[in-house]
This record gives structure tokens, C-alpha cells and sequence, in this order.
């Protein structure tokens, strides 16, 4: 493609990525303005005048953050190596391992992504409510250990590994297992950084089962810290703003740690001859 051939589509993008990037430049915006009365004005004042910084620092000390962000990464990272660990070992079987009913196990996998989570909600409650794991890491983790589109993922990536590789393994006497970790892990890392990042961002968004599940607290997670916080300062719409903020950077700093692992390509698992 000529450089003048490129020049609409680059500008398609760039137009795309403003129109992505304006609601949280509002964010920023609104987090940083004097008086809730600036949120309203016409037309709307996107620069604030003046900036005010100390926003983010009552926001921060008017609920326990720290507390807040810990329970959050807690459970978002726990969340994360058990779903690599489950959903890599079932595609693994369902990828590379032949027995009966492979495909249909597979297919019936695939068919629980077309069932909304409001519908397990209160399945899940009472049997969380059972295990006596209510108000608990433990409840806001396992039921959430591993899903039908991590399966389907790292299933796929799995099946693109040459069998070759797996041959040369059992030639040298691999266990199953072994071939699992050591072999076929390694190859399928873009696929993993994916499934992570997908996983930490949703656990680290969630609401609704953390507010099902937590009573405490103590154990409340940054988003059910951002919804008390609308109860304590009614409609502040500027320290409200100021702590989403702050609830963000983890994830842009998470993404940015693991989008190495996006760019690897398609030889990542390749074999030279």
C-alpha cells in the first residue's frame, strides 16, 4: 500500500481512537474541576480552570483505598492463575488428547457462552451460600475460576502447535504433563497474556457478584468502594470521577505489561527445519 493510500486510514483511526479516548478525557476533566456547578456548564469546559490536583487526594483519603486496592488485586490475580491454570488444562485435553465425546464436550462448552451470568446468579449464590464461602475471597473467586471462552481460546491455540513436537517429547520419554507445562505452555504465551489480561480487567471491573457476595467492608473490592462512595458525598461528581481515576491506572498499567505478548506473531510457536 502507497504512503498516500494510507493517509484515510490513518485518519479513520485517529478519528476512531479520539472518539474512544473522549469519555475518559471527561473523566479526567471533571476530576480535576473547582466546583460541581462547572460539570453542567454550556458549553462544556473541557480544560479546567482552574486544576485542581487535590481532588484525587480526598478522594483518596475518604475511603480506605489501599484496603480497597488490595482486596481488588487479590482476587483479580488469583482469579487470573487459576483461570490460565483450568482453562489451559481443559483446552489442552480437548485439543491434543483424543477420546470419545471429545467434540461434543467441546461444543457444549461453547454453548454455555450464549447463557447470561444474571441467569447463574442465583444458582451460584446458593451453592456459594452452602459451601459456607459467603462474604469470602473464596465466593468471589471460584466461581469465577474458569470460563467457556478461556476454554475456547487456549483450545484454538493449542490445536495451531505442530503434533511433531509432541511425538519428539514422548520419543524422549515426556509424561503427558510434562509435555502440557513445559512443551506446549511456552508456545502459546500471546494466547495466555491474552486470556490474563481479559480476566483482569473483568474481575477488576466487576460489580455484581462482589456485591452478591461481600458483606464486609473490609473484603469490598474498588468498584463497590466507587458505589458507597456515591452514598457518602450524594452527587460530587468530582471526587466520584477523581477515585474512578485512580481505580483505572492498575488496569492501562496491567495492559501495558502484558500487549508485549500481543505483538509476538504467528512464528512465536513456529518450527525451524
Amino acid at each position: 500500500m502507497s504512503h498516500s493510500a494510507r493517509i484515510p486510514l490513518y485518519a479513520l483511526l485517529c478519528g476512531v481512537g479520539v472518539l474512544l479516548l473522549t469519555p475518559f478525557a471527561w473523566l479526567l476533566s471533571t476530576a480535576l474541576k473547582a466546583e460541581s456547578a462547572d460539570l453542567f456548564a454550556y458549553p462544556p469546559q473541557w480544560i479546567p480552570d482552574p486544576i485542581v490536583w487535590s481532588n484525587f487526594v480526598k478522594a483518596w483519603n475518604i475511603l480506605p483505598f489501599m484496603r480497597y486496592i488490595f482486596n481488588t488485586f487479590y482476587i483479580a490475580i488469583a482469579t487470573v492463575l487459576l483461570n490460565l491454570f483450568f482453562c489451559s488444562l481443559t483446552g489442552y485435553a480437548l485439543a491434543r488428547m483424543r477420546f470419545a465425546g471429545r467434540q461434543f464436550i467441546f461444543y457444549c462448552v461453547l454453548a454455555t457462552t450464549m447463557v447470561p451470568f444474571q441467569v447463574l446468579l442465583i444458582p451460584l449464590f446458593i451453592v456459594t451460600l452452602k459451601l459456607g464461602l459467603i462474604d469470602s475471597y473464596m465466593g468471589v473467586i471460584l466461581p469465577v475460576a474458569v470460563n467457556a471462552f478461556g476454554i475456547f481460546l487456549l483450545r484454538q491455540a493449542f490445536t495451531t502447535i505442530p503434533t511433531d513436537l509432541e511425538d519428539a517429547a514422548r520419543i524422549d520419554g515426556c509424561s503427558e504433563f510434562t509435555i502440557y507445562a513445559r512443551i506446549m505452555m511456552p508456545l502459546i504465551k500471546p494466547a495466555l497474556a491474552t486470556q490474563a489480561a481479559f480476566t483482569f480487567v473483568a474481575q477488576w471491573n466487576d460489580f455484581l457478584w462482589p456485591l452478591v457476595v461481600l458483606k464486609s467492608r473490609e473484603l469490598y473490592t474498588l468498584q463497590l468502594g466507587l458505589a458507597s462512595l456515591q452514598g457518602v458525598f450524594g452527587v460530587n461528581w468530582r471526587y466520584i470521577s477523581a477515585a474512578s481515576v485512580i481505580a483505572l491506572v492498575p488496569t492501562v498499567l496491567f495492559f501495558l505489561f502484558t500487549q508485549r505478548f500481543f505483538t509476538q506473531g504467528l512464528t512465536s510457536g513456529a518450527v525451524k527445519e
